[in-house]
């Protein structure tokens, strides 16, 4: 019995170390995406395989989104073959991404047919969003396809081909063979270098080059040919973009970069990093009207940023070895929040906003976040440890829950860190020179260089000595009271109120059609009167009004956005509270705020008792 288990044993061990020594597999994917005005993907897969149970995977954790929301609810119409014969399969009871299919003896590939259901409507979050029109679509490798269990997905190959409705243009970071016709063939390429490099697709598609060593590209994919015809100067400002950013850096780690960017009122709008381009959707007017330009001037500085700090430099915890290993969040501080920091001055460097104009949304931000009493049950660290779960609450009780804040917020503690930086050194050295320490030379491929809390504390006492490992830890673990504005007020501004929106305040309420009422009454709502929000502590609250409400009268008169905000005005040379007729679940009820203060808006100026580190941090180099 002895010789028989350790007979047993070594029989294991060989069958490990042969499965470990095997060949990596190349699996071939052919996805035909001339429905995509349908909003249907249709995708052939041919995958290596032997007797027994093939264990797959559909991509759960996908990169960048920070959670396991790959959308395995629009997969459909899934089917597996070999040798022309339907095969047997089941979905994991514990796992719903996991996918069990039985191989007959002699077999040695299995086909596969699958169809990825696009939301019709504008919904969903990131990649899995709406993501076709009548006229465009974006396609994201890690929706179409199912991978074999048991390989890294560096190590599993596959070969590509894309078919596009006719007349439709293209733009990806995949190298490409050959094309003909409406049909694309890639290069093989990893499981991992597949999923980094989406498509973006469409009849009205423009590339403008941006820069040649190494090429640096936009591809910008639109509803109307009209929306792609910008002025001059935004291309120049994106020039300066891809610049200023490698002064920042001092090195690339890219072979070529394509800025995705898809204009639709149609698609779901956010941005979502790649190594060697990003995935941005905005309004369809961004480029050619003003104020919605400037509402989205910093989402491509923040994805290029990526290519270092994510993509490059990332938190080990987040650099698993595929889609299905659970990813852990507590370093998006870094990941995101110094990207955000390095977005918004990069997006006044390039230009893409006026210094003036980039220090009012860096006001609206302080603001924002030192109106936020979910602080003080909430530290900052665990709004990144419950990233997987805040990126899909609702508007609803935003200000009480806190969102993912360790964007917005780590905007300002970073900013707080250069300031730091630059005093210790008398200016000598700046959070450049870290950027430059930790995420640049030598120049690189895509790769990626993991990194811990301590990595990012040595590099930064390599700069300049600090208790950074305290400055962090208290950043991130304290409740306040209010927002962290040392960094504004170490760079010689300081946040005021008054009753003058900024340009960036007037055009971010046209665009995201909201009443700007917040820092006046606690009041979020929208410009037809429903109420997102409301500030717990602040009038509104007080009253006994809530999320889910509607205001329909002013002052007994029907409500508008210019209707409360002149009773706002009207209530601080007087004693009578304002009055606000409100609709809840079917029930009318009057409440009353009684506020006299009032409009309230913010705003940086500067503290001539202290040099103006803010104005040179937001230069161009």
């Amino acid at each position: 019995m002895k010789l028989s288990r350790i007979l047993g044993v070594v029989c294991v061990a060989v069958l490990a170390v042969s499965s470990w020594c095997a060949t990596p597999p190349t699996v071939t994917i052919a996805v035909d995406a001339t429905a995509a005005p349908r909003k249907i993907f249709h995708a052939s897969l041919k995958i290596p395989a032997s007797p027994g149970d093939l264990t797959l995977y559909y991509p759960k954790w996908i990169p960048g989104e920070h959670a396991p929301d790959g959308p395995v609810v629009d997969l459909a119409g899934l089917k597996f073959s070999a040798s022309g014969k339907t095969l047997k399969w089941r979905r994991d009871l514990l796992d719903g991404f996991t996918i069990h299919v039985d191989v007959p003896t002699g077999e040695t590939e299995v086909s596969a047919e699958l169809d990825f259901l696009s939301p019709a409507t504008f919904e969903g979050g990131f990649s899995a969003g709406s993501s076709a029109t009548d006229k465009l679509a974006v396609i994201s490798w890690n929706q179409i396809l199912l991978y074999p269990k048991g390989w890294k997905s560096d190590d599993i190959n596959y070969t590509a081909t894309l078919k596009l409705p006719e007349g439709w243009k293209f733009g990806t970071p995949l190298p490409v063979t050959s094309q003909g016709g409406n049909e694309i063939k890639f290069a093989t390429v990893s499981l991992t270098t597949l999923v980094d490099s989406p498509v973006i697709t469409g009849e009205f598609l423009k590339v403008v080059p941006l820069a040649q060593d190494p090429v640096t590209e936009m591809d910008i994919a639109a509803d109307s040919a009209a929306a792609l015809e910008a002025p001059q100067e935004v291309w120049d400002h994106y020039k300066h973009l891809v610049e200023q950013a490698q002064k920042v850096f001092g090195a690339h780690h890219y072979s070529d970069y394509h800025f995705l960017y898809t204009l639709s009122d149609h698609v779901a709008h956010f941005g979502l990093e790649h190594h060697e381009s990003d995935d941005s959707r905005v309004d369809e007017r961004s480029l050619v009207d003003d104020a919605a330009r400037k509402m989205s001037a910093s989402l491509l500085p923040h994805e290029y940023v990526h290519s270092w700090n994510g993509k490059f430099r990332r938190p080990a915890d987040l650099a698993t070895p595929d889609y299905q290993q659970p990813m852990q969040d507590d370093l998006l501080w870094v990941y995101e929040g110094l990207t955000n920091y390095l977005g918004f001055v990069l997006t006044a460097r390039s230009g893409l906003l006026t210094a003036d104009q980039d220090r009012d949304d860096l006001a609206m931000t302080a603001a924002d976040l030192d109106h936020t009493p979910g602080r003080e049950w909430r530290n900052l660290q665990d709004t990144a440890d419950a990233a997987p779960q805040l990126y899909f609450a609702p508007d609803a009780w935003h200000s009480w829950r806190r969102s993912t804040d360790f964007y917005n917020e780590d905007t300002l503690n970073w900013l707080w860190a250069d300031v730091i930086i630059r005093q210790q050194t008398k200016g000598k050295k700046t959070l450049d020179d870290f950027c430059k320490l930790f995420h640049g030379a030598p120049s690189t491929g895509p790769m990626v260089k993991p990194y811990t809390f301590d990595d990012v504390v040595n590099s930064l006492n390599q700069v300049t000595p600090y208790d950074w490992r305290g400055f962090w830890t208290e950043r991130l673990t304290n409740h306040g009271p209010g927002a962290p504005l040392a960094g504004i007020e170490g760079s010689g501004w300081k946040v005021v109120y008054d009753e003058i929106p900024s340009d960036m305040m007037n055009s971010s309420a046209g665009m995201n059609h909201f009443v700007p009422a917040a820092l006046a009454l606690g009041l979020d709502l929208h410009d037809d009167g429903t109420i997102t929000d409301t500030t717990e502590g602040m009038p509104a609250a007080k009253a006994g009004i809530g999320p889910g409400m509607k205001v329909v009268a002013v002052n007994g008169r029907h409500f508008t956005s210019e209707i409360l905000r002149e009773a706002v005005k009207a209530a601080k040379n007087g004693t009578t509270p304002i009055e606000l007729l409100v609709e809840n679940t079917d029930y009318y009820k009057t409440y009353k705020l009684d506020y006299h203060a009032g409009e309230s808006y913010p705003h940086l100026v500067r503290d001539e008792s202290k040099p103006d580190l803010l104005s040179d941090i937001l230069k161009a180099k």
